[in-house]
């Protein structure tokens, strides 16, 4: 194997490698990967100390329930430094941990599930979400992840299904309340099926039937910000989803759904297709495709042997720089190439607002979709000159304290273009050395 094996390991299935590592890496860097994939996820350090999303979405309900104005203030008062604080740590969580590839598929799978803190209700469960649903099964089965996802209170707030009541329901005759469509619709189009999966409107209807009553315990009810199936609100009768007919069995009916939404063969492809994408190239070659999509439904929905499969695709390692960078993935291999951001809390702040500086403030995704995974979207001409005049002032702050020549040794090198390399080493200072190697093909792609 070789440092170039090395420098796409490190950059395609982590953030990029930290000083030194290619050197580790370069003996195996598939089984460096494989290694990583072994492993239980588990939260890195920077996150054990974030509250669980029950005591914050508590405290959220009981503001609520006191009025909407009484919920504005808490979020003018604490919203803007609970995003900081979580943004901060997820960020140098993934700068400074061993388990990079773990750390990119807990990003990968939240951007699939995408919830959004630019609702107040949501704000202060983001995070909390993406470490209680999505990363303790980035390496378990889909149906678990799927269901955990769902009942989940950022989700079930995201997408309106807390406050979804079925119309023939003992609430729904009663009150004149209705059914949102929002999760199921997403659900389909988004966490499962695909656009192209083969579901009707009326599959959507039928699906947001299925799940009233999966809603959120309020300051009323006790214990607040768990997941409560109610009763009250669920839709009575059998439905009939995908030509499959649930019989009325309360929430094992959404949990049987659920079940069979994603043993379906196409979540398989969209999973595939989606995967692919992001570690492969923006158009993927179909072979690949194939041959994960044939794993997730040999396995029933196994995301450890999708991805350990996914490692053994030549098309994974016959081209070092497929993929660009998303501002994400820019930032976080920047404080990984400078050893994991060691220092204070500044380096946090500084690196959400540089997140929001370059388009990609995590969990703002302009809609359920999540945020995209093409060169397309975050190439643009202004979202580059943004990249260049900010890894300027990157290396203007980091000063003379790092050699450029250094640092391209253990970044860079191995896939950068010669005159890239002639650049550097020529460049009048450290400072403009250091924003070349920033600004370059080969830092801006992975």
């Amino acid at each position: 194997m070789s440092r170039r094996d090395a420098a796409i390991a490190a950059g395609r299935f982590g953030y990029g490698p930290k000083p030194g590592e290619l050197d580790q890496i370069a003996s195996d860097p598939r089984g460096w990967v494989i290694e990583q994939l072994s492993k239980t996820p588990e939260r890195p350090e920077g996150l054990r100390a974030i509250p669980d999303s029950v005591d914050r979405a508590a405290q959220v309900l009981v503001a609520l329930n006191q009025g909407a104005d009484n919920l504005a203030q808490m979020m003018r008062q604490e919203g803007r430094r609970i995003y900081i604080s979580d943004v901060a740590a997820r960020t140098l969580a993934a700068a400074r941990t061993e388990d990079a590839v773990i750390e990119r598929l807990v990003h990968f799978w939240s951007n699939h599930f995408t919830v959004s803190a630019s609702r107040p209700i949501v704000l202060p469960v983001a995070l909390p979400f993406e470490q209680e649903a999505i990363r303790p099964h980035v390496l378990g089965r889909f149906t678990d992840m799927l269901l955990a996802v769902v009942r989940h209170p950022a989700m079930l707030a995201y997408l309106d299904n807390a406050v979804s009541v079925g119309p023939n329901s003992w609430a729904g005759r009663r009150r004149d309340r209705g059914l949102n469509e929002n999760l199921a619709r997403e659900i389909l189009e988004l966490h499962t099926l695909g656009v192209d999966g083969g579901y009707t409107q009326d599959d959507v209807r039928q699906l947001a039937l299925i799940l009233t009553g999966w809603t959120v315990r309020r300051p009323q009810d006790g214990d607040p910000g768990r997941f409560r199936f109610l009763p009250a609100i669920h839709e009575p009768g059998d439905k009939r989803l995908l030509g499959v007919v649930y019989a009325e069995d309360g929430q094992a009916e959404g949990e049987r759904a659920l079940a069979d939404l994603a043993r379906h063969p196409s979540t398989a492809r969209h999973i595939a297709v989606k995967l692919a994408r992001h570690f492969i190239a923006d158009q993927p070659p179909g072979a690949a495709v194939d041959r994960l999509a044939a794993v997730f439904q040999a396995t029933d929905g196994d995301l450890g042997a999708v991805s350990r499969e996914l490692v053994q695709i030549d098309a994974v390692w016959a081209d070092p720089l497929p993929k660009f960078k998303s501002p994400n993935d820019l930032v976080i291999s920047i404080l990984r190439s400078m050893g994991g951001a060691p220092g204070n809390s500044e380096v946090g702040t500084g690196a959400v607002a540089s997140l929001d500086m370059l388009g990609q403030a995590p969990f703002t995704a302009p809609s359920p979709a999540g945020w995209p995974d093409t060169a397309e979207a975050w190439a643009t001409p202004e979202a580059m000159v943004r990249r260049v005049e900010w890894g300027l002032e990157v290396a203007q702050r980091i000063g003379g304290s790092i050699d450029p020549r250094r640092f391209v040794d253990w970044t860079i090198a191995p896939v950068a273009a010669d005159d890239t390399l002639i650049a550097i080493d020529r460049a009048p200072s450290a400072e403009e050395g250091l924003a070349l190697a920033f600004a370059s093909p080969a830092f801006q792609r992975r």
